[in-house]
């Protein structure tokens, strides 16, 4: 049985990361949240006071960029992996509307995407790997053996997001989110490097009115084939 390469692409929101995260688990795979490591730099930027509402300075994020490393460890209390910035645990922070509302902006700066696309393919270039993320099986790895794009209905995200914050405490309406869904859409489709796209090879999962069991049985499947 060899190893394969997954690619786990699509809108925000849709549960990319809970899909890749289960997968990994059932295949013994290493997975790797590739949006946790543009939110990383993303507070970054925010703690280092470089946003403006919503300008950035790009040109000072840029000469700072060398100075961000970014890592992940799997904390056997959460028995999740989270992600360290610079030595420190970010997986917190990284999760709050600020940091939500402005990561597609960090996001579509090149110089930021060349830097975690080189550390993507370090990371994955073992293959037994499920990494997702907007641009994995398009830019990161084109020729991975399984490529997913998973999508959903705008108000159902927004509903699931807002479940999500809302457990966590934090105080957000519906309206708010969705917005936030919508925008960071048509940021991530649009922007210059390397755009959220469907590719041709990928399986489409819509899993609007999927349950999570059903959904990661399905996905399950497709990878069990592939590997077979």
């Amino acid at each position: 049985m060899s190893a394969i390469t997954i690619a786990v692409d699509g809108h925000s929101s849709c549960g990319k990361s809970s899909i890749a995260k289960a997968l990994a688990k059932k295949l013994n795979y290493i997975y790797i949240d590739t949006g946790a490591m543009y939110r990383a730099v993303t507070l970054f930027a925010i703690e280092h006071s470089l946003f403006n509402g919503t300008e950035l300075n790009r040109n000072e994020l840029l000469r700072l960029l060398p100075e961000i490393s970014i890592g992940f460890f799997y904390n056997q209390q959460t028995e999740k992996s989270e992600v360290l910035r610079n030595g420190t645990n970010v997986e917190e922070k990284i999760r709050g509307m600020e940091v939500s509302s402005k990561v597609s902006i960090v996001a579509a700066i090149k110089e930021v995407r060349q830097k975690m696309v080189e550390l993507q393919r370090e990371m994955g270039k073992n293959k037994a790997v499920v990494m997702d993320g907007r641009d994995i099986g398009s830019v990161v790895f084109p020729d991975a053996e399984l490529k997913l794009f998973v999508t959903a209905r705008d108000e159902v995200r927004a509903q699931r997001r807002l479940k999500e914050l809302l457990q966590k405490g934090q105080e957000v309406s519906f309206e708010e989110i969705l917005n936030n869904i919508q925008e960071r859409d048509h940021i991530d489709s649009t922007r210059e490097s390397s755009p959220l796209i469907q590719t041709e090879d990928a399986v489409v999962i819509d899993n609007s009115d999927m349950s999570i069991d059903e959904q990661n049985e399905m996905i399950l499947k497709l990878a069990k084939a592939r590997i077979d």
